[in-house]
């Protein structure tokens, strides 16, 4: 069995106006390895609605696809992204039955999120994609606290991937 770990979707970047944007994940406490995944723009507007829970006036691909599933009866218990191979981000939807479903990790996690399921990543990917950036304390407490925490390691996090390029992840 894969050792998987809760993560937490962060929100989206797009480093480079005009490129694909990035989906933020980070782990939710400690270490606080960050993982950034390229998708499209139509699979960040799912995203980003899925996230904020923004109803449509007709379901996207997302909803039906959770529709769908509630008809036979069934859910999403989980969403696990399982792999990185030739750069390529891999998930598993884990459905109430225990069926595991392949699924892109955008759609998977934004499914996820509609759900209300819990995010897990394997051990293995944090190990081979993730960047640790560290949480430098803040004077403020309370709420406003958390969002200057949260701005300042996204910016931290931006200014690592600006200095990513793609051989970087070809010998991990």
């Amino acid at each position: 069995m894969v050792s998987v770990i809760p993560i937490e979707v962060v929100g989206m970047a797009v480093p480079v106006p005009g490129e694909a944007p990035l989906m933020l994940l980070r782990e939710p406490e400690g270490a606080r390895r960050w993982l950034a995944i390229m998708i499209g723009y139509g699979e960040a507007e799912a995203l980003v609605r899925a996230r904020e829970q923004i109803a449509q006036p007709r379901p996207g691909t997302i909803e039906l696809l959770g529709d769908v599933l509630a008809a036979f009866g069934q859910g999403v218990a989980a969403v696990e992204l399982t792999e990185v191979r030739d750069g390529i981000f891999y998930a598993d939807l884990v459905l109430v039955s225990g069926t595991r479903v392949s699924a892109r990790p955008s759609d998977a996690v934004a499914l996820g999120l509609r759900q209300g399921a819990p995010i897990r990543v394997a051990e293995e990917v944090l190990d081979v994609a993730s960047v640790q950036l560290e949480v430098e304390e803040q004077e403020a407490e309370g709420p406003a606290a958390d969002v200057l925490d949260t701005e300042a390691e996204v910016e931290r996090f931006r200014a690592e991937l600006d200095g990513l390029r793609p051989e970087d992840f070809d010998d991990r």
